[in-house]
C-alpha cells in the first residue's frame, strides 16, 4: 500500500504562485508513476500533470501547460507541482496520485490506483 500526502495548498492572488507537495510513504514510489489531478466546484476530476519514474518524461493538460511543472525527487519519496500565473480557474481540490504501471500520461481517474486526500487551492480574482 501506498500513502500520500499532499501538502501547499491555500489563498493565492491571480497571478500568483504554489508550490504543492505530495510525500509517499508505505512503499518506495521510485518505480511509480506519479501525478496530479483536480476538482474544482460541479466538475469533473481532471488530469493536470504526469511524470515518469525517472522524472524524465513529463505530461500536461493543455490549459496549464508552460504555467505549471512537475517534478520528483525519488530519495525523499516526494513529488511537486509548481503552479504560476494562477488564474480563478485553477481553483480546486489538488490530488497526488501514484500508479505502478508506466502510463504517467494517462489522463484517466481509473488508470491511477493510489489517491491521497486533495489539499484545496483557491485564486481569487
Amino acid at each position: 500500500q501506498v500513502q500520500l500526502v499532499e501538502s501547499g495548498g491555500g489563498l493565492v492572488q491571480a497571478g500568483g504562485s504554489l508550490r504543492l507537495s505530495c510525500a509517499a510513504s508505505g512503499r518506495t514510489v521510485s518505480r511509480y508513476v506519479m501525478g496530479w489531478f483536480r476538482q474544482a466546484p460541479g466538475k469533473e476530476r481532471e488530469f493536470v500533470a504526469g511524470i515518469s519514474w525517472s522524472g524524465g518524461s513529463t505530461s500536461y493538460a493543455n490549459s496549464v501547460k508552460g504555467r505549471f511543472t512537475i517534478s520528483r525527487d525519488n530519495a525523499k519519496n516526494t513529488v511537486y507541482l509548481q503552479m504560476n500565473n494562477l488564474n480563478a480557474e485553477d481553483t480546486a481540490v489538488y490530488y497526488c496520485v501514484a500508479d505502478p504501471s508506466s502510463y504517467y500520461s494517462s489522463s484517466s481517474r481509473y488508470t491511477w490506483e493510489y489517491w491521497g486526500q486533495g489539499t484545496q487551492v483557491t485564486v481569487s480574482s
